[in-house]
């Protein structure tokens, strides 16, 4: 069976995605790792005396004979699709096609080989994750003094920093990236353990061989390099799959609210920030001026079918009837890979972003000229205070010249609060003129911020080597 783009590919097939993370989940590399399991599995009954050298060699010499036509056509016949894998490789093996899957019931393999995949593709998610750290803690170490508007309510407030401001989605970053290790470290497989997690076949298979049917599961997952639960129905948990998926949609969603506040930061009317945009970019088939966020909305797009994945591992997880039913298997055909690939895509994506994003001087300054002086009031409101003003009467004054400045600002013309408060006869009999003027700086009024910033970007660097050991 071929496929083009005469017929429905999925855009993760082709337009999303690395290669290297499309190739994890590839029907090749499932079918590769699905002959591990096999192999192993031989080798350790070989060990019991049930299988021989020659035919373990013989299995060796045709792994990567992989033949999807062949299978897909014997699985038209049967219906089955491991058995039709297995009679594919029994086809190139006429020794040892007959002890293929010896006492093996078929989630024996399939989910040994998903936790073996999983594995590869959460350290894929690693490096990429690692990758992103270093630019955001680039960029924050950068702008860590810079001061720029805060908003609250989407509405201007006070003054913060554009690094402090980086440095809220670093230590999301962080905080996953310590999960995504957890969760990494903690993937098992099934096991050798049968039809409904008893271990029963093996342990009729290996009488008088002296292993018993651990000792032979123990051998197996030592081969696949991958922990067994010690215990499973004919799958294992599915908590597992909710666990992974938690984790992916955890970055994704910090990765959601980092591009939908530039997305907002990138409006004209606010203008601060911008995502790259190549010379030769069209922003719109309409409006030739467009310089549309199609990165960073790309990536809040693509951060939902992340998210939609846990409803469907949920559901898989809680409604997993007695030792098993089959209700699963189609969807995580889906919903796994898809969680995985487009995470892959919006961790690729957001460092391109963020290596390459616009930082407008002039943007800041305006922002900061109409709404700054607002915030940098407390400052002066909390200086009378230390100076013996009456704290309500001072409250008022700024209230009153505050409201009719910001009536000037909307109208469009310049913020006039600095110099009215500065002027005011009640604040003078505490501050003069040019002092008073000084603290309605806002600039300045940033706190601690470049100190915190630090504590995220530090907290950050001592991370990154827990991801580069996520292998």
């Amino acid at each position: 069976m071929e496929y083009s783009h005469d017929t429905f590919i999925s855009p993760l097939t082709w337009r999303y995605g690395s290669e290297e993370m499309k190739s994890i989940f590839s029907e090749r590399h499932k079918r590769m790792l699905l002959r591990r399991v096999w192999i192993a599995l031989a080798r350790a009954e070989s060990k019991a005396g049930i299988v021989t050298a020659e035919q373990v060699a013989e299995l060796e010499a045709h792994k990567d004979d992989i033949d999807i036509d062949r299978t897909s056509e014997i699985e038209s016949e049967i219906h089955h699709d491991l058995m039709a894998e297995i009679k594919t490789y029994a086809e190139q093996c006429p020794k040892a096609g007959g002890i293929i899957h010896l006492g093996a019931t078929s989630m024996d393999a399939l989910d040994n080989a998903d936790a073996v995949r999983y594995k590869e593709a959460l350290s894929l998610i690693a490096e990429r994750l690692d990758s992103l750290i270093e630019v955001f803690i680039d960029r924050a170490e950068a702008l860590r003094d810079i001061p720029t508007m805060a908003f609250t309510h989407i509405q201007p407030a006070e003054i913060t920093t554009i690094g402090y401001r980086l440095s809220q989605t670093l230590q999301d970053l962080a905080d996953d990236a310590e999960d995504l290790a957890r969760v990494r470290s903690q993937v098992r497989g099934k096991g050798m353990k049968g039809a409904v997690g008893t271990a029963a076949s093996y342990t009729v298979l290996l009488e008088g061989t002296g292993l018993s049917a651990k000792d032979l599961e123990d051998m197996v997952m030592d081969e696949l390099g991958i922990k067994a639960f010690d215990a499973a129905t004919q799958v294992y948990t599915r908590k597992q799959d909710l666990r992974i998926i938690s984790a992916l949609s955890s970055i994704a969603a910090t990765l959601h609210r980092f591009s939908l506040d530039m997305r907002i930061l990138q409006s004209p009317p606010i203008g601060e920030v911008s995502e790259p945009f190549g010379k030769k970019q069209v922003g719109s088939s309409a409006m030739p001026f467009k310089r549309n966020p199609i990165n960073n909305e790309k990536i809040c797009s693509l951060a939902r079918i992340v998210e939609s994945a846990y409803q469907a591992a949920w559901n898989n997880s809680s409604l997993m009837i007695l030792e098993r039913t089959l209700d699963d298997s189609a969807n995580r055909r889906i919903f796994m890979p898809e969680a995985f690939i487009a995470l892959d895509e919006m961790l690729m994506t957001a460092r391109r972003i963020v290596s390459g994003m616009n930082i407008h001087g002039s943007a800041t300054e305006r922002l900061m000229g109409s709404y700054g002086i607002f915030a940098a009031t407390e400052r002066l409101l909390m200086e009378l205070g230390r100076r013996g003003a009456d704290r309500q009467q001072m409250h008022e004054i700024i209230r009153e010249e505050s409201l009719a400045a910001w009536a000037e600002v909307q109208a469009g013309r310049a913020n006039p609060l600095r110099e009215s408060l500065s002027s005011n006869a009640e604040v003078l009999r505490y501050i003069g003129k040019e002092e008073a003027e000084s603290l309605l700086d806002a600039s300045g009024y940033v706190g601690d911020a470049a100190m915190r910033t630090d504590m995220v970007i530090a907290h950050a660097k001592a991370i990154r080597p827990i991801l580069k050991n996520v292998k």
